[in-house]
Order: C-alpha cells, then sequence, then structure tokens
C-alpha cells in the first residue's frame, strides 16, 4: 500500500479489503456478499462499539450462538483472505517476478516451529501459533516496510488497532484473547518463544532472498546485511549460518 492508502480509516480499510476479495468464495451464503457494508457498520466507532446483544449463558461462547460463532468465524477468515494475495513489499520493490505473499512467509515460519530441535524452556505449539499470527494485522494495514519511513511506534500502533478490530470482527472471547496475546508477545519481543519466532522471521526472509537469487539470477544482499548480527538464539544463529554457507 502506498502512503496515502494507510491515511484512511480502519474501517475504509477493512470494506476495501473485503470487496477485493474476489473472486466471491463459492460457499457463502448470499447474505454474506454483503459483509463489507456489515462490517463498516460495525467499526464505524471504534471508541464506543455498540453493546453485544445479550446471548443465554448456555450458549455463550467465543460468538454467542453456533450460528453467530461461524458467522464471526467466516467473517474473520474472508478479511483473511487478504494475506493471501498482499505480496510481500520489499521483495516487489526489487522487482522479483511473482514474490511471496505474507500467507507464504507465515506458512513457512509455522513450519520452522513445527521441525525445529525441541529447545530447553520453549513451548513448541506457542512458536506454531505466534509464527500464524505475528503478521495478521498486515491483512489490514499491508506489509509495512522501512522503505516506507513510517516510525516504529506508528506502525506498531496502526497494526494495534487493526488486531483490534480484527479480534472484534471474530466476536472476542478466547481465541480472539489468544491471537491478541500472541501477537503482543512476539510484537514486544517478551518470551523466549517470541525470539525463537523473531528469529524464524529472519531467517524465512533470507532464505526467500536465496531462493530467489537461484532462481532469478538476482542480488539481495541487502536482505542478508539487514539480518546481519540481529539473531537471538542458538538456533536462529545455526539456521542463518546455514543459509549464508549455501550462498557461496
Amino acid at each position: 500500500m502506498g502512503g496515502g492508502s494507510r491515511a484512511l480509516s480502519l474501517t475504509s480499510l477493512c470494506a476495501t479489503a473485503l470487496a477485493a476479495a474476489k473472486p466471491p468464495l463459492p460457499f457463502l451464503a448470499p447474505a454474506h456478499r454483503i459483509l463489507p457494508l456489515r462490517l463498516a457498520a460495525a467499526m464505524s466507532s471504534s471508541s464506543a462499539p455498540s453493546p453485544a446483544p445479550a446471548v443465554p449463558a448456555a450458549a455463550s461462547g467465543d460468538a454467542g450462538t453456533p450460528a453467530s460463532s461461524a458467522s464471526s468465524a467466516i467473517d474473520f477468515l474472508t478479511l483473511c483472505h487478504r494475506l493471501k494475495t498482499t505480496k510481500r513489499e520489499g521483495w516487489v520493490r526489487r522487482g522479483v517476478q511473482a514474490p511471496e505473499s505474507i500467507a507464504d512467509h507465515m506458512y513457512r515460519m509455522g513450519v520452522m516451529a513445527l521441525i525445529a530441535a525441541d529447545l530447553p524452556g520453549v513451548d513448541r505449539d506457542r512458536c506454531v501459533k505466534m509464527a500464524i499470527v505475528h503478521d495478521i494485522a498486515e491483512a489490514i494495514v499491508g506489509d509495512i516496510t522501512p522503505s516506507d519511513n513510517v516510525p516504529k511506534e506508528e506502525k506498531s500502533r496502526r497494526e494495534k488497532e487493526a488486531l483490534d478490530h480484527m479480534c472484534e470482527l471474530l466476536g472476542g472471547g478466547p481465541r480472539a484473547q489468544e491471537i491478541r496475546e500472541l501477537w503482543m508477545e512476539y510484537e514486544e519481543n517478551a518470551s523466549l518463544e517470541a525470539k525463537v519466532v523473531k528469529d524464524f522471521d529472519k531467517v524465512e526472509m533470507i532464505l526467500q532472498a536465496l531462493e530467489y537469487e537461484k532462481e532469478q539470477g538476482r542480488d539481495l544482499e541487502e536482505f542478508f546485511q539487514s539480518t546481519a548480527g540481529k539473531f537471538q538464539t542458538d538456533i536462529g544463529k545455526a539456521w542463518a549460518a546455514e543459509v549464508a554457507s549455501r550462498r557461496k
């Protein structure tokens, strides 16, 4: 996204993102085709959200009744479609052909967490979950890179606001809260799991850079330089060294 697009309200960004998810998903009922309008209405006042309708205690859960829970889940997943279609901006700006999407990047990070050797004090399942949500707010704000000259604090603010809207769209409850906690833990580098996943983020990027260099004959040295000396864990350092050795 360009600078002008980011100046739009989150309501507009979400509605645009959902409207751009084409072709329409074939398994959605006709009522879901008005999702952008419903989402825009739901987000019209982030400071004073409308109170949620009361539901019987027996039917309570992530989003109330099974029907409303399903509706919230499909709304959330439809917004997440943007992660599959939005290309990683760093590759786009370097002219890489058919660059990976944000979802591509997160998927391989999840696999990294799954296959990594056991590490003392590290919860593998938490790493896998963190890997698949760490960039989830980019479904709304896009892939903001250092080239955009957006201060780190501002980038974090935009992404947190987007994440809050996504969790509201999911219907709140324990699943939304888990996503929020995982994202914040990663963002704040607040645990050993977060440090491991941040290293996986860098390793996945330089591995992808290596693959583009070999496939497309490009020099992507800047991506390797941007990670030099920034790995926090032994596994990150070891995997980065292996990638570097294959580049020679």
